[in-house]
């Protein structure tokens, strides 16, 4: 059965918090969520970007209530600033998307030495969960939802040894890493919570290809790489609207019937209404408890139950 924005349940009185609210996925993820009722944080990194994408929401929701928190993935310290400004304002938090990403770019380094991609799309986001932990388990029934990507299937598992890529980058290596390790945290994180019987759940969801300002973004910071402009063309030729790319999030963070460890993608791989896809991967637990030990030791934190 398809399913779409009409199925998201009431959710007022819940609050959510989406990184990367201000473009594409993240805005339309916060659009839905602020229609269906919720209070929605709008973490973001470009703050002129974030007030103009408040005003595109409350040209459909006057009503809705969208507070506003900088948030840098690209530095811990930005990540425990809004992670205090968030807790300051919130007793609880019921719905996190951990959406914000970078793709394809050139070799960089984050404010704390991180590949930037890694940076960014995982590590970034653990420190931002480990740090609302306590908000999330506030919650009655807490949904963390960490967005990859189909390039996961083309990614290696974090080396501890080397987990930055360092002497041997490409942009796509780096990309699928980074996006296999947010596939292994959305797994490892669901089975923290059931061990720990939290009342939380973790669920992963990919998008397929949607077409956002990544790819144009990618583009630009490589210079007009081939590679990079072939995806902007597929996109924008064959890819779906941003606000149909984002169903699969949507129904991992508010389907009632959805549960810790699924994982949410388009019926089609790249296309298609949001279905439950399987999660079974060759060595993941062992890239699980890897990739949380680089995580621990990166970013200075535990996710504490």
């Amino acid at each position: 059965m398809s399913w779409g924005i009409v199925d998201i349940p009431d959710l007022s009185g819940r609050t959510a918090v989406v990184t990367g609210a201000n473009g594409g996925l993240g805005l339309e993820t916060a659009r839905a969520l602020a229609g269906a009722g919720a209070e929605v944080v709008m973490a973001a990194r470009d703050q002129e970007r974030a007030a103009r994408a408040i005003e595109s929401i409350r040209a459909t929701a006057p009503g809705a209530s969208l507070p506003l928190v900088p948030l840098d993935l690209g530095s811990l310290a930005s990540v425990r600033e809004a992670a205090a400004s968030i807790l300051a304002a919130q007793e609880t938090v019921d719905i996190l998307v951990n959406n914000a990403g970078v793709m394809g770019i050139p070799e960089r380094q984050t404010v704390d030495g991180f590949e930037m991609q890694l940076g960014v799309d995982h590590l970034g986001h653990f420190a931002l969960t480990a740090l609302l932990m306590p908000a999330l388990l506030r919650a009655e029934a807490a949904r963390i939802v960490t967005v990859t990507s189909s390039a996961h299937h083309m990614g290696r598992a974090v080396d501890p040894g080397n987990p930055h890529l360092r002497g041997r980058y490409t942009a796509w290596g780096a990309y699928g890493q980074a996006k296999l390790a947010n596939y292994h945290f959305g797994i490892g994180l669901h089975r923290m919570l059931a061990r720990a019987g939290a009342p939380a759940a973790s669920l992963i969801a990919h998008p397929g290809l949607s077409n956002t300002e990544l790819q144009a973004v990618s583009v630009r910071e490589t210079g007009g790489g081939l590679s990079q402009r072939f995806f902007l063309v597929l996109a924008r030729t064959a890819g779906m609207s941003p606000t149909q790319g984002a169903l699969s999030q949507l129904r991992a963070a508010t389907d009632p019937g959805a549960k810790g460890g699924e994982f949410y993608g388009p019926l089609f791989v790249t296309n298609g209404p949001p279905i439950r896809k399987p999660t079974m991967r060759p060595g993941m637990s062992r890239a699980v408890d890897r990739l949380w030990a680089v995580s621990e030791r990166e970013t200075g934190l535990e996710i504490e139950l």
